[in-house]
């Protein structure tokens, strides 16, 4: 997991939340890593994480077998249609026979395939070099976003409704 935690702080503009015993943060996000694009250091607003570590499993979310020690779980959002190419199906399509407990393995999120998430439970050597060039890919999506968020919300802020007063 280090390897993979120095490869996703080493981008630029990534803030990482990494909540631990005691913060702010929800006891069951303790241990965890969620991060976006958020170059000035403030968790975007209405923007979810591109990419997630869970450590646990979480209410609803146990298919995985994530309460094991030495599993965890690396979570990417890749999009429709890295979605299909790299699992073979639809974000909408049935998840039944899936064996969310493989490791090294690229599976649909068991949660949120829908909106176009990849689960890997346990990276390891087959698949380190598609995690860091979808870590890579995921990140350069979320500062292309951000990006496109700003420029719309300066365009507005340019134009002045009711005139100077």
């Amino acid at each position: 997991m280090e390897q993979l935690l120095e490869t996703a702080r080493a981008f630029d503009g990534v803030l990482e939340l990494a909540p631990t015993e005691g913060s702010d943060f929800p006891e069951i996000a303790w241990g965890d890593h969620f991060f976006y694009y958020a170059p000035d250091g403030q968790v975007p607003q209405r923007e979810q994480p591109y990419a997630t570590i869970v450590t646990k499993n979480y209410p609803g979310d146990s298919v995985c077998d994530l309460d094991h020690p030495e599993r965890w779980r690396l979570n990417i959002h890749v999009g429709t249609k890295l979605f299909v190419e790299l699992t073979g199906e639809k974000p909408g399509d049935d998840a039944a026979s899936t064996d969310y407990t493989a490791t090294d393995a690229v599976l649909p999120h068991p949660m949120y395939r829908a909106q176009g998430w990849i689960s890997i439970t346990n990276p390891g050597p087959g698949t380190r070099m598609l995690v860091a060039r979808l870590l890579h890919q995921a990140h350069e999506d979320a500062k292309r976003r951000a990006e496109r968020r700003s420029a719309h919300q300066a365009a507005d802020g340019d134009v002045d409704p009711v005139g100077d007063r």
